[in-house]
């Protein structure tokens, strides 16, 4: 298949708005880390105006596909952890072509993971986090057992893929094999939840209770980023917090995280009056 796809990224390589080229291969029968797909050639560009563009390819029983990014959503990407496979194409894919070292440079950077990066990954996640968990557990005061757990999966991989960043990583597809090495506590609550034989209700009220813990002792590390951003300003609209450009990251989790840290006593409410005397309007500053 490399020698079918060679003309492909080489004429792809001559276009001065590509930066960089990654081919990889497939290292399983079935493997999630290509989408089930033989190749995966991905083509960083400059600019473009389609942020992300894909072609498949087939050749007898082999299929290959290319997907062309920008350098900013590429970025975007491995901020908000939305394609968990990136970090895995960049670090172990191979490089094909790399204009003024712009791949060699981004695998550094994944490498070292600077505190800076960090930090904004670990708050996305939180944010995603607190949300799952705090609709979990209205889902299970309300007896909604099958839609609690639902939740209480999904805000165990985000405290797993917190774990990760804690420790440095970056996540990867199988997180769980990870997480058992790092934090074998969590990867223990996980196993508790899908393989105990108590009643679903008792699992889920002991996995609120244990996860309560878990979050608790993140909620600094988790709530650092927002934090500081905030801290900039002696209080804030919520219409200014959602057009601060670093909070944008947080996307659809950011108001609950804000009524989250609200509940923890790290952001307070300013009040502050309006025409009527009979509302207030609701502003947010950190507490000093």
């Amino acid at each position: 298949m490399e020698a079918l796809l060679r003309p492909i990224y080489q004429e792809r390589a001559s276009d001065p708005n590509t930066i960089g080229i990654i081919s990889i291969e497939k290292r399983e029968e079935v493997s999630p880390i290509t989408d089930t797909f033989d190749s995966i050639l991905l083509i960083v560009t400059l600019e473009s105006e389609q942020p992300i563009f894909t072609k498949h390819y087939s050749y007898d029983d082999k299929k290959a596909a290319m997907h062309i990014i920008t350098q900013k959503q590429l970025w975007k990407w491995l901020l908000v952890g939305t394609n968990p496979k990136l970090v895995d194409w960049i670090i172990n894919g191979r490089v094909v072509f790399d204009r003024n070292e712009y791949v060699e440079n981004l695998k550094k950077e994944l490498y070292d993971f600077p505190i800076s990066v960090r930090k904004v990954k670990m708050g996305i996640e939180f944010a995603k986090l607190s949300r799952r968990y705090m609709e979990g557990k209205v889902f299970f005061e309300q007896l909604n057992y099958l839609d609690a757990y639902n939740h209480i999966v999904d805000s165990l991989h985000h405290l797993a893929r917190l774990a990760v960043f804690e420790n440095g990583m970056h996540p990867e597809v199988m997180v769980w094999k990870q997480v058992k090495q790092l934090d074998p506590a969590i990867y223990k609550l996980y196993d508790e939840l899908i393989s105990s034989k108590e009643s679903l209700e008792k699992r889920l009220e002991l996995l609120f209770l244990a996860s309560e813990f878990f979050i608790h002792s993140r909620t600094k590390d988790g709530a650092q980023h927002i934090l500081e951003v905030l801290s900039s300003k002696e209080f804030w609209t919520i219409q200014e917090i959602h057009e601060q450009e670093e909070l944008k990251k947080y996307s659809v989790d950011l108001e609950v995280f804000i009524e989250f840290l609200v509940d923890k006593g790290l952001i307070l409410i300013e009040k502050q009056t309006t025409k009527s005397n009979a509302i207030m309007h609701r502003c947010y500053k950190v507490k000093r």
